[in-house]
C-alpha cells in the first residue's frame, strides 16, 4: 500500500530532474517525506557525477542532502573493484569526474590501454567520448582477456532537449566490434537497494523504488523485493508499462502525482 511507504529510493535523471532542471513537484515531495519522518535516497546509474557534485546540484535547487542520501553506480563500481581487483590496475573509459571518484576511493586507474598491469576494463557514461577512446578500448578487449565491467545498461540519458546515448549504448557499440558484453554493476542489479536498506530504519514493505525506466529501475526493484513506481517524465511511456515484462506496482504521470496520491492516503 502506498500509504505505508517511508523509504523512497529515487532515480534522478528523468525522475526528479531533466538535465540541470528539477522536475516540478520534486522539492515539495522531498520536504514532505522528511516532515512525515521518512527518508529518501537517490539511486542513480549516472556515474558521470560524484556524490559531491550531486550534493552541490541539489543544494543549488534548495534541497539539503548529505552523503547518506545518495547511492550511485560509481559507488557500486568502487565496491566491485575493491572486492575483485583490490591491487589491480583498472582501465577506464569514462569522463573526468568518474575517474576522480575512483581515484578518491583508492582505485588505481589508467587510460593507457597498453599498460601491462591492467586487470579490468570499466566503461561508464562519457560526455567527453572520442573515437580514440573507443578504438583504444576495442584494442584492449580484443588483445587481452581482462575482466570487463560497466557501470550501467541505460541506453539513453534524459536531457532538457530529449536524450543522448548513455553507457548501455556505448557498450552496444563496443559489443559489435569486440563480441564481448560487460557485467553491469548498477541497476537492475539489486545491490544498491540492499545497501540503502541496510543504512535505513525501514523495511522492504515501507520502501518504494521510483524511476522512469522499466529495464533498470523497475527491474531493480523487483529483483530486490520492493514495490516500484514508474513516472512518465523520462524514458518509459504508459504503453511501455502495459506491454513490458517489468511492470511497476504503481504508475504516475510525475513525482508530483505520486506526492499527491501518497498524501491522500496518509
Amino acid at each position: 500500500m502506498l500509504k505505508e511507504k517511508r523509504l523512497f529510493l529515487l532515480d534522478i535523471d528523468g525522475t526528479v530532474c531533466r538535465g540541470e532542471q528539477l522536475i516540478a513537484g520534486t522539492k515539495e515531495f522531498l520536504e514532505d517525506v522528511r516532515v512525515c519522518g521518512g527518508q529518501f535516497v537517490f539511486l542513480t546509474n549516472n556515474a558521470s557525477k560524484s556524490v559531491w557534485d550531486y550534493q552541490s546540484f541539489f543544494q543549488d535547487m534548495g534541497i539539503s542532502t548529505d552523503y547518506s542520501n545518495f547511492m550511485t553506480a560509481a559507488c557500486a563500481a568502487v565496491r566491485y573493484l575493491k572486492r575483485n581487483h583490490r591491487d589491480g590496475l583498472i582501465y577506464v573509459l569514462g569522463n573526468r569526474p568518474f575517474i576522480r571518484e575512483l581515484k578518491r576511493s583508492g582505485i588505481r586507474v589508467t587510460t593507457d590501454w597498453e599498460d601491462a598491469e591492467i586487470t579490468c576494463a570499466i566503461v561508464s557514461y562519457d560526455n567527453q567520448l572520442t573515437y580514440e577512446k573507443i578504438s583504444d578500448t576495442c584494442r584492449l578487449l580484443l588483445e587481452r582477456q581482462v575482466d570487463y565491467v560497466a557501470t550501467n545498461p541505460d541506453y539513453v540519458c534524459p536531457t532538457e532537449f530529449g536524450s543522448v546515448p548513455d553507457c548501455g549504448s556505448i557498450c552496444q557499440m563496443l559489443e559489435h566490434a569486440v563480441k564481448r558484453t560487460p557485467r553491469f554493476l548498477g541497476k537492475p542489479e539489486p545491490a544498491m537497494v540492499e545497501y540503502a536498506l541496510r543504512q535505513s530504519l525501514f523495511g522492504r514493505k515501507e520502501t518504494l523504488l521510483v524511476g522512469d525506466r522499466l529495464y533498470t529501475d523497475i527491474a531493480c526493484g523487483r529483483r530486490a523485493g520492493v514495490e516500484t513506481a514508474l513516472v512518465l517524465t523520462g524514458e518509459a511511456t504508459r504503453k511501455d508499462a502495459a506491454a513490458g515484462p517489468e511492470r511497476p506496482d504503481f504508475l504516475f504521470s510525475s513525482i508530483r502525482e505520486l506526492h499527491s496520491r501518497w498524501r491522500e492516503e496518509q
